[in-house]
């Protein structure tokens, strides 16, 4: 338990504004390795990731057990502080957060958006949700309160409107204890900036074709910036490539 709050110090530590946590998101022990090897300062799963390595779709069709035991094998094969995500939190968000940290996560992802259709959760449902997981987790548990806002709408209709809805989440999330705010599916340098200046919560971006290069991430102020599912689609691209020419 020491060891595990000891990273958790570390990765909280790791998240300023201006100099951002750059996570090569992995999905096994195998990748956590290779990441670490790679000179990473943390680690953190995606659940596209896992669920397609191991064999389902994203949205909670993973097992939880399944998706906790994979965690927990990770956890053992490195010594950085690992963030799982746990999507929605499943149906039952304490008991599903208490897993992680059992396993040794120093924190996780939650989402505000439900896992069949990706609507959003009311404001009012999420903030219960959040506060349910931060009790379960106790005080040295970073909970990145992820927000699908960005998701409602192709990037080319996003507005002040959209950038209004999530500083209300965040504004909310961050007083039932959220630690950061996830805001994937955001590309516009201009609304990351003012997200990042105005949210109480250290703001994390996910990385896409469209996604300003770190060091205007950096100059806006993010925090935080994940890579999503393109390790593990790189990994499969190679190995694909590697396979079609020893079958010639």
């Amino acid at each position: 338990m020491t060891e595990t709050l000891n990273k958790t110090e570390r990765f909280q530590a790791l998240h300023v504004p201006g100099k951002p946590l750059v996570l090569f998101n992995i999905w096994d022990a195998g990748s956590a390795k290779a990441v670490t090897t790679g000179g990473a300062k943390a680690l953190a799963t995606g659940s596209w990731s896992v669920a397609n390595a191991l064999g389902f779709a994203d949205g909670e069709q993973t097992p939880l057990g399944l998706a906790i035991e994979n965690l927990r094998r990770i956890v053992t094969a490195t010594e950085l502080p690992v963030t799982v995500d746990l999507e929605s939190g499943y149906n039952e968000i304490d008991k599903t957060v208490g897993l992680a940290l059992e396993a040794g996560a120093v924190g996780c992802n939650l989402e505000d958006s439900f896992p069949k259709n990706g609507t959003l959760r009311t404001v009012q449902d999420q903030v219960k949700r959040l506060r349910q997981a931060r009790q379960a987790a106790g005080d040295r548990f970073f909970i990145n309160a992820r927000t699908d806002v960005f998701f409602q709408k192709p990037a080319m209709q996003h507005d002040a409107t959209m950038l209004a809805e999530a500083l209300e989440r965040a504004r909310a999330y961050a007083e039932v204890g959220a630690d950061g705010l996830f805001a994937p599916g955001l590309m516009n340098l201009e609304l990351i900036t003012q997200l990042a200046k105005a949210s109480p919560l250290p703001l994390n971006i996910m990385v896409s074709d469209a996604t300003p290069p770190l060091s205007a991430l950096a100059e806006a102020g993010v925090a935080r910036v994940s890579y999503g599912p393109r390790p593990y689609l790189l990994a499969m691209r190679a190995l694909e490539k590697a396979a079609r020419e020893a079958s010639r």
